[in-house]
């Protein structure tokens, strides 16, 4: 189920990027969302990105970090496991919109796009299934503990909402990435206390 999400995004995003019309058909538009009933564009936004690097940086990110909670689920909960993933991304892929939705609803010309929201899901549920995993990312050369980079994230892409102007959807990653922890702590509630447990 993995390689199909990541396959379809690939193909959809390269296939997009080469008829605009049906990019702009498939873009994140809460006004359109809301004054016309589009309701399609809460899905259909992720399976579109702005360039080439924002979709390879994406769907590594994914297959990194995605191949692991899979693993990790089907090792656990069999069957159940991809069914729990499909959750977590699809439906943080509509969490990350939450925010999006509520702010730029009246503003014709708010547009977003790109999987960011949903892999944001994915990525703060392997900090929190496995916060001790070491995390290695391309523009930073050593390997950081899931339960440190977390938070350095959060604060980052906080701040970078508070400052504006930057072209990237920060509310949508942080709407993801609570999302992504939510769900784990609706799987496994004890996930939450073993990672509190790590700064007591």
């Amino acid at each position: 189920m993995l390689l199909i999400i990541l396959i379809a995004t690939i193909v959809v995003s390269l296939w997009a990027d080469k008829n605009l019309e049906v990019k702009e058909r498939m873009l994140f538009i809460p006004y359109r969302i809301k004054h016309q009933n589009e309701y399609y564009r809460f899905i259909s936004h992720a399976f579109i990105h702005a360039d080439f690097p924002h979709l390879a940086f994406n769907m590594m990110t994914l297959y990194f970090m995605g191949e692991f909670l899979y693993i990790e689920w089907m090792n656990l909960y069999g069957n159940a496991g991809i069914v729990y993933f499909c959750v977590l991304y699809f439906a943080g892929m509509i969490a990350a919109t939450f925010l999006p939705m509520l702010k730029h609803q009246d503003q014709p010309g708010y547009r977003s796009l790109g999987a960011s929201g949903a892999v944001s899901a994915v990525l703060f549920a392997v900090i929190l299934w496995n916060p001790t995993l070491s995390l290695s990312l391309m523009f930073i050369p050593i390997p950081i503990p899931a339960y440190v980079f977390g938070p350095l994230y959060l604060i980052f892409e906080y701040y970078s909402l508070k400052k504006g102007n930057t072209g990237i959807a920060h509310d949508a990653h942080i709407g993801g990435a609570i999302f992504g922890i939510l769900f784990v702590l609706m799987l496994d509630p004890s996930k939450g206390m073993q990672f509190v447990n790590l700064f007591i």
